[in-house]
C-alpha cells in the first residue's frame, strides 16, 4: 500500500493492532511518578518511560511494526536502507534482522559513536555521510536508487502505528492527564500521540517540544509552512531536524495546544534532575519534555502532567559533561 493511501494519525484499530505486533516482542513500558520529581515540578507527575524498551528508544515499536506489514503485504526486499541519528537506525537493524533482511543505515559524520556500536552490534551496515541528517536522508536515497533496496523513511503511517503504541499504553495506564509534553524529531512520536488521544477520546492538551537549536518545526507549524532551519544543537541530536516532514505538519497542524523550544542548557538541566530525581539516564530529546514543563511549572500546579521519556542513548563522555557542570 502507498503512503498517501495510509492516514498518519491510525485508527483505535489500527494501534490496538500495532500493539499486538509490538506485544510479542516486548512487554508495555512503565508510566512511573517519582516523588522528588513531583516535588521538583510541584504537580502530579507520571513518566512513560520508553527508555527501557529493549533498545533503550521508542522507535523499536515503530521498525517492529513497518516489517510486519512491509512483509505481510507480500514485499520482502533483499535489503533496506535508512538514515538517522541513532535510535530509528537500532529499530531498523533490529526489526530487519528478525526477518532476515539487510539493512544499511546512513548517519552523519560526527554521530553519537555509542549509537553506532549498538547498530553495528545489531547487524547493520552503517556509512557515515552528510554534514547533518539531512545531507544524510539524501545519500539515503541516492543509496536505495543505486542498490535497488527498499527505502524506510525516518516517517510513514506504519512507523506512526508502531510507535502510538506507547501512547495507548499511556493513556490506558495513567490517570487522566491534563498534559502531555512529547519531543518532536521528525515527527511519529507525537503524532502517535496525536492519533491514541484522539481514538480514546480525550481532552488531554498535547505539547509538543523542539529544540531552540533546531526549530524547524515549531517555525513551520506557526508559518503553516515548510520552512527548514539550521541545527546546531550538540545535546539533542534526536530532535536536530533541518527539514520537516510535510505528512508529519499536516497531521500536527490544529491537534497541540503549543509548541515550545527549549535550548541546551535547559536539556543539560533537565538531563541532570531525572539522573538526580529518577536514577535514570536521559539522552538529549527524552529530556527536552521535561525542561519544557520546568519552564512551566508555575502554570501546571494542581494538574496532572505526563512526559514522554523517550531514550536513554547518550554516550557516556557527554552525559558525564553534563553530570559535572
Amino acid at each position: 500500500m502507498s503512503v498517501t493511501a495510509l492516514s498518519p494519525l491510525p485508527s483505535l484499530g489500527e494501534l490496538e493492532h500495532a500493539s499486538e505486533i509490538v506485544h510479542a516482542l516486548l512487554p508495555p513500558t512503565p508510566q512511573q511518578r517519582w516523588p522528588l520529581l513531583d516535588a521538583r515540578v510541584g504537580t502530579e507527575v507520571w513518566v512513560k518511560h520508553e527508555n527501557h524498551t529493549p533498545v533503550g528508544a521508542f522507535k523499536l515499536r515503530g521498525g517492529l511494526v513497518f516489517f510486519h506489514e512491509l512483509v505481510a503485504s507480500g514485499q520482502r526486499p533483499l535489503g533496506v536502507v535508512t538514515a538517522t541519528r541513532g535510535n530509528h537506525g537500532q529499530s531498523i537493524g533490529l526489526a530487519a534482522g528478525r526477518h532476515g533482511i539487510k539493512a544499511l543505515v546512513v548517519v552523519p559524520h560526527g554521530n553519537s559513536t555509542e549509537k553506532n556500536a549498538a547498530m553495528r552490534a545489531l547487524g547493520v551496515e552503517l556509512l557515515e555521510i552528510g554534514d547533518d541528517f539531512q545531507a544524510s536522508v539524501e545519500a539515503a536515497d541516492q543509496l536505495a536508487r543505486e542498490r535497488g533496496w527498499y527505502r524506510i523513511p525516518s516517517f510513514h503511517p506504519w512507523l506512526v502505528q508502531g510507535v502510538g503504541t506507547y501512547a495507548l499504553e499511556f493513556f490506558r495506564g495513567a490517570p487522566t492527564l491534563d498534559t502531555v509534553y512529547v519531543p518532536i524529531g521528525l515527527g511519529s512520536g507525537i503524532c502517535g500521540m496525536i492519533a491514541a488521544r484522539d481514538a480514546l477520546g480525550l481532552d488531554t492538551k498535547i505539547v509538543g517540544v523542539v529544540s531552540a537549536h533546531a526549530p524547524a518545526y515549531a517555525r513551520s507549524l506557526a508559518a503553516g509552512a515548510p520552512e527548514s532551519h539550521a541545527v546546531s544543537t550538540v545535546l539533542a541530536d534526536g530532535m536536530a531536524c533541518r527539514t520537516p516532514v510535510p505528512m508529519a505538519l499536516d497531521a500536527m497542524r490544529g491537534k497541540l495546544a503549543r509548541v515550545l523550544e527549549v535550548n541546551d542548557a535547559q536539556v543539560a538541566d533537565a538531563m541532570r534532575a531525572l539522573f538526580h530525581d529518577t536514577h535514570n539516564v536521559a539522552e538529549g530529546a527524552a529530556a527536552a519534555p521535561l525542561a519544557a514543563l520546568m519552564t512551566e511549572a508555575p502554570a501546571m500546579k494542581g494538574r496532572r502532567v505526563g512526559f514522554v521519556f523517550s531514550g536513554g542513548n547518550v554516550d557516556a563522555d557527554v552525559f558525564a559533561r553534563v553530570l559535572s557542570s
